[in-house]
Order: structure tokens, then C-alpha cells, then sequence
């Protein structure tokens, strides 16, 4: 069988996991099935990477497009027109679209691979024209395609709600961490690695994520920001700016310690090693994966994790990680370092004290039927005109951590699906005070 592999999209270091994805895949596969051929269709910027990839497989051929991708216009054209012609002149008798888009018309029968849903749930990390094009064309391949490939079991039942894909049309095929990552490397070369790279030796968290809004790194250098002054720890961003690079510099600005924040943009695969197997811990607080990838790399090199209970992510982790709600700064502070690392007013309450103080909320809550002219004590409740129960100090923020803690267990809501809710239905729906 001769097999067309559509690595038109791939552009190195640019993709995230779809390109490890493509270039894993693909090596596995001219391996395994040395009888079948296999034709690469590749574009300006790959062509070099693709065949160092492949040099060692005589079953694989490569044919340059000679097209930039960096031009999503440039590529679709040529996906669209070029592409079936070359198709169906080197007699290619399925094509293999790993890239979300394939071409609409094209002379042979076509499996496109889907990884999730994204675009419908943060359409921030697209430009208004490339998101019109996304869910076109993901859409349209999807019905051009005789079968669809997907990553998770998160990611067909997302697809199938989203595009009415029938399940039976969909197959899901989980990805691996890189066999590197498992291997133990040296500790001398770690830690030669690892002070090239960050100019430290101190220990470090690693966060491994392009600055996509999705990926709320920013949520990581805020809990970092709570507790640098208790660690000794430095904070290692590796990812590329994104459309979220905005909100992760005002985060980083206002940490405390902003000379202990290292940026990376990209390493070569025996520096990531390095840097995972070097880190004490790894944590990933994205809000949207449809694998989650990075988490599963940690694990192979034997890193403790900390990342959300979001969409693919608890097939990965399982019970092998610890979580923390998406977006909130203070829960991967606590799984971090512990609840006493949120900070002296949202700790500094004992249980017994919360306990004695709790009929005292509960009488503010009766006379004003709104806890917030109490969330800094007596005091700031006496300047809005509220009479004083007893309460001390910011004592709301204490009771509102453990309120809306109690709140997420009894809902099963993360933090940021709760955001989204009345104040007076997460105080209602919270078992905390009644307790």
C-alpha cells in the first residue's frame, strides 16, 4: 500500500504536541510496516527536519511542496490544490491528514487527525480570521474524511457533540512521552545541562507550555509568587510567547521575586530531558488539553506533578498527580507547598478559631443578607454602617477560601466553571457555613 502523510501544517518548534505527534508517529510506522510505502508531502519550513527524521527508512520518500506554511493562506491553497494533484499522481492509495485540515477533493480515501475541540472553548487563542478558518475546515475535513483519529476519549465525545461526528467514524489512538524522557541521564550532565540553561544551580519547578490564554501559565507564577519567600526554588517558564504572553509578564512583574523566574523558548529534545529529570517538581495548570502531553513526559522522567483536573488531563495523570482547580492561584499554592503557603490571611485562622466564628458569619449573614461588608472584620463593617458580631481582621478571607473550597467539592465544579456563578448561589450551595 502506498500511504500519503499530509505534513503540510507541520512547522518545527511552532505546532506543540502535534508536531511530536506527526514525526513519532510517522518514524513508528515506516518501522513497523516496512512493506507498505510511505510519501511525505512537506513544506518549506520542515523538509530539512522530515528528512533527517525518515533518512533511515528506504520505504519512506519525501516530495517538497515548496510552500512557506507560516502563511496559513499559502498553505491552505496549495492543501486544497496542489496537493490532490500530486496525489493522485504518485498513486497514492490512502492519505493521512495528521493536521486537522485535508483537502476537499481528493482521488483516494483520507484519515484526519482531530486532537480536540479548542477552538469552540477558548476562541482567544485564535485571531478572528484564523478562527473562522479552523472551524471550517477542521469541520469540513471531518466530512471529507473516511475515518477521524483523536488523541483522547475526552476528545471524541468533544468532537461528537461539537461536529455530530458518529462515534463509529472516530478512533482514538493515545499518544506516549518519548522513550528519552524514562531513560535516567547522568546527574552530572543535569546539572552541567541545567546551569547552561538557567545560569543557577538552585532547584526548580518547570512549567513546559507555549503562553496560549488556555494554558493560564499565569497561574503558575502567581502561586510561585506566594510562595518564593518560603522556598528556595526558582520558577522555569519553557514555551513560546503566545496570546497569552501578556498576562504572564504582568504576573511575573509583580512577583516578588522576578529575578528568580527563568524563560526558555525552546529546547532540543536531550536539553528537555535534562530539564524534566532535573526539576523537583512540574506543574501544569492548563485549563484545556486534548491529551495534555507535557504531564505525561514529566511522569516518564519521574517528576512529581501538579496540574487541573481539565478535559483529557485525568486520563493522563490518573491517580498518579496531584491537582488543583484551574485558575486559582492559591489551590496550586497549597499542592505545592501546602495550605499554610496562601498567605497569612487566608491561613492564619485556625480550625477551632473558624469554628467558633462561624455562628458569627452566619448572624452577619442574617442581618445583611450579604457577607461582603464583613470580609475585613468589625471594623470595616462599622465604616459601612453594619453593626459589630465579633469578627476578626480579614477574616473573609479565610472563610471565603474554605467556603468556595467546600463549595467546588460539594459541586464538582472547578474553579473557573464556578466563576461564572452568583455570589449568593455559591454561599447558598456551599456546606461550609451550615456546617
Amino acid at each position: 500500500m502506498i500511504v500519503g502523510v499530509n505534513a503540510l501544517f507541520m512547522i518545527p518548534g511552532e505546532v506543540g504536541g502535534s508536531e511530536t505527534y506527526l514525526r513519532r508517529t510517522l518514524a513508528a510506522a515506516a518501522h513497523a510496516f516496512p512493506q507498505h510505502e510511505f510519501v511525505v508531502f512537506a513544506n518549506h519550513e520542515n523538509r530539512n527536519a522530515m528528512t533527517r527524521d525518515l533518512k533511515p527508512f528506504p520505504n519512506v520518500t519525501l516530495v517538497d511542496m515548496r510552500v512557506k506554511a507560516e502563511s496559513r493562506a499559502r498553505r491552505a491553497l496549495c492543501e486544497q490544490t496542489a496537493l490532490p494533484k500530486v496525489v493522485a499522481g504518485k498513486g497514492i492509495e490512502v492519505l493521512w491528514n495528521p493536521g486537522n485540515t485535508a483537502p476537499l477533493r481528493v482521488a483516494c480515501p483520507q484519515a484526519t487527525s482531530v486532537y480536540d475541540m479548542q477552538f469552540m472553548h477558548f476562541p482567544e487563542d485564535f485571531s478572528r480570521t484564523a478562527l473562522f478558518f479552523t472551524k471550517l475546515f477542521t469541520r469540513l475535513a471531518m466530512r471529507r474524511s473516511q475515518a477521524v483519529l483523536t488523541i483522547s476519549e475526552f476528545s471524541r465525545q468533544e468532537i461528537a457533540r461539537y461536529t455530530r461526528t458518529p462515534f463509529d467514524a472516530m478512533r482514538v489512538t493515545l499518544l506516549a512521552a518519548d522513550e528519552s524522557y524514562a531513560k535516567p541521564l547522568p546527574g552530572e550532565f543535569i546539572a552541567e545541562r541545567v546551569m547552561a540553561l538557567l545560569h543557577s544551580g538552585e532547584p526548580y519547578i518547570l512549567v513546559v507550555a507555549n503562553t496560549y490564554p488556555h494554558k493560564s501559565v499565569e497561574t503558575a507564577v502567581r502561586a510561585f509568587s506566594k510562595l518564593c519567600s518560603d522556598i528556595p526554588h526558582r520558577l522555569v517558564l519553557l514555551g513560546k510567547p503566545r496570546r497569552g504572553e501578556d498576562a504572564v509578564a504582568a504576573a511575573v512583574a509583580e512577583t516578588p521575586a522576578p529575578e528568580r523566574v527563568s524563560r526558555l523558548h525552546y529546547l532540543a529534545q536531550t536539553d528537555l530531558a535534562a530539564l524534566y529529570q532535573g526539576a523537583d517538581l512540574f506543574v501544569f495548570p492548563s485549563k484545556y488539553e486534548g491529551f495534555g502531553l507535557p504531564v505525561l513526559e514529566a511522569m516518564s522522567a519521574g517528576v512529581p506533578v501538579v496540574t487541573t483536573r481539565e478535559a483529557a488531563i485525568p486520563e493522563v495523570g490518573g491517580d498518579a498527580v496531584a491537582y488543583a482547580e484551574a485558575g486559582n492561584a492559591e489551590a496550586f499554592a497549597a499542592e505545592i507547598y501546602g495550605e499554610a503557603s496562601l498567605g497569612p490571611w487566608t491561613s492564619a485562622v485556625s480550625d477551632d478559631e473558624l469554628a467558633r466564628l462561624k455562628p458569627m458569619l452566619r448572624e452577619a449573614m442574617e442581618r445583611t443578607g450579604d457577607p461582603r461588608p464583613y470580609m475585613f472584620g468589625d471594623w470595616a463593617a462599622a465604616s459601612s454602617g453594619y453593626e459589630p458580631v465579633g469578627l476578626p481582621d480579614f477574616i473573609g478571607y479565610t472563610a471565603g477560601y474554605r467556603l468556595v473550597r467546600s463549595y467546588l467539592d460539594a459541586t464538582g465544579l472547578t474553579a473557573a466553571e464556578a466563576s461564572w456563578k452568583p455570589w449568593r448561589e455559591i454561599v447558598a450551595g456551599s456546606p461550609w457555613l451550615a456546617d
